[in-house]
């Protein structure tokens, strides 16, 4: 397809098409003149991809345009080329390594880590800006006043574990591996507000069950 059906396919103006273009975050078309060139349907899908980075994941252009270098890095291997995507993307507030609360809280997730047998996330530890964050969260919670008990923690890192599998179980019917680390990029960004938004449906649900409207 030329850039006009492009444009009118994806419903967005050519004129942001092209800036996309200039930023590296589309692929350009197959060149079939000087002045023109095709498309096909993997810019639609990777136009759904952008704009979910853009405008939901409000990510500045330069990290959209990491995270999908690392999408497209064909030489990495699925579990990295996916976890470096997935790094690329904005995450919580670093550690607070002045308060005492963030040794405890590094312990326990460690801990955690280790009751779970989660050997990749333990193995990777303090490189990933993931942990780092899980890390600032439970310091900050204990030092409001708020802590997770150890149990409790980790009822909900085995639940979570199950949506991990439905996660990555919807991501293998996609056929390529671009498509499917695209497909979870897309993912973190977009259903993670409809999974904070089921839970917080759930507890209103299960409060009127105990305690009436």
């Amino acid at each position: 397809m030329r850039l006009s059906e492009l444009s009118e396919r994806s419903g967005i103006a050519t004129a942001t098409i092209k800036y996309y273009l200039r930023e590296g975050l589309l692929p350009p078309g197959e060149r079939v003149s000087a002045t023109q060139a095709e498309y096909d349907e993997s810019h639609l899908r990777r136009l759904r991809l952008v704009r979910a980075l853009l405008q939901v994941g409000r990510l500045p252009v330069a990290t959209a345009r990491e995270v999908l270098g690392h999408v497209d890095d064909d030489s990495l291997g699925r579990t990295i080329r996916l976890g470096a995507a997935l790094w690329s993307l904005p995450h919580g507030p670093e550690p607070d390594e002045e308060v005492p609360e963030t040794a405890a809280a590094r312990a326990e997730v460690d801990a955690l880590l280790d009751r779970l047998g989660w050997t990749n996330a333990r193995e990777t530890g303090e490189l990933s800006p993931v942990h780092r964050s899980l890390v600032a969260a439970l310091a900050t919670l204990a030092r409001l006043g708020y802590p997770y008990g150890s149990a409790y923690l980790e009822e909900h890192a085995r639940l979570m574990h199950q949506v991990a599998v439905q996660d990555l179980d919807l991501m293998e019917t996609y056929p390529t591996r671009s498509q499917q680390v695209e497909m979870a990029v897309a993912s973190a960004v977009l259903y993670e507000p409809l999974l904070t938004s089921l839970r917080r449906l759930a507890q209103e649900e299960e409060s009127a069950r105990r305690y009436g409207i």
